[in-house]
């Protein structure tokens, strides 16, 4: 069920940072405290699913080439120049 809970920021803010360093959400947070308080059994927490490190390349544009940052700003400034018809001035 959802619903809204006005908290004081300092509150909300160490909560979150309790959450994150238990590795776990807020919602699961606030529903193990709350039901701790109730005296009633802790909801388990669903399991996480881990992080992947980039680049993450999946699919057909798997096969596409990786390319520099330098040749991605060559690209870039290449379709601009084509979208302004190439009269683009470049400043000093």
């Amino acid at each position: 069920m959802r619903t809204t809970v006005e908290l004081p920021d300092d509150l909300f803010r160490q909560a979150k940072a309790r959450a994150a360093l238990a590795g776990t959400t807020l919602k699961a947070l606030i529903a193990e405290s709350l039901a701790r308080t109730l005296g009633q059994t802790v909801p388990s927490d669903p399991p996480r699913r881990r992080r992947s490190r980039l680049p993450v390349v999946r699919g057909a544009r798997a096969r596409l080439p990786l390319r520099t940052n330098a040749q991605l700003f060559q690209l870039l400034e290449a379709e601009e120049d084509e979208r302004h018809g190439g009269g683009r001035r470049r400043s000093p």
